[in-house]
């Protein structure tokens, strides 16, 4: 079964750090663009970063540029998005997400031609 599973999320204050993964099975993520794409409450989605099928590229929406940082380790089949400096406007529920290697080339920035999601954790960045 081809599955994205998002863990790591939680309530945190303000400044603080957060880690979230992305655990996938049922295909080698190495064969994927990546991006990660958050929703907060009452707003649609906004995709957030993403990166090319080896890492070697990656983009950044403005308001997380410089704050947060993705990565992946193809080895584990896993995607990770470090966050710092969290603020109250990062709340949300963010996704992981998977397309075919090389649509970067189109559309890098987007969730453009992405069809494989996970299910989603929660971020709250409160005081």
């Amino acid at each position: 079964e081809v599955q994205l599973v998002e863990s790591g999320g939680g309530l945190v204050q303000p400044g603080s750090s957060l880690r979230l993964s992305c655990a996938a099975s049922g295909f080698s993520l190495g064969s994927k663009d990546m991006s990660w794409v958050r929703q907060a409450p009452g707003k649609g989605p906004e995709w957030v970063v993403g990166t090319d099928s080896d890492g070697g590229r990656t983009w950044y929406a403005v308001s997380v540029k410089g704050r947060f940082t993705i990565s992946r380790d193809n080895a584990k089949n896993t995607l990770y998005l470090q966050m710092n400096t969290l603020k109250p406007e990062d709340t949300a529920v963010y996704y992981c997400a998977a397309r075919q290697a090389g649509q970067w080339v189109l559309c890098p920035r987007g969730t453009v031609a992405y069809d494989k999601w996970g299910q989603g954790t929660q971020v709250t960045v409160s005081s």
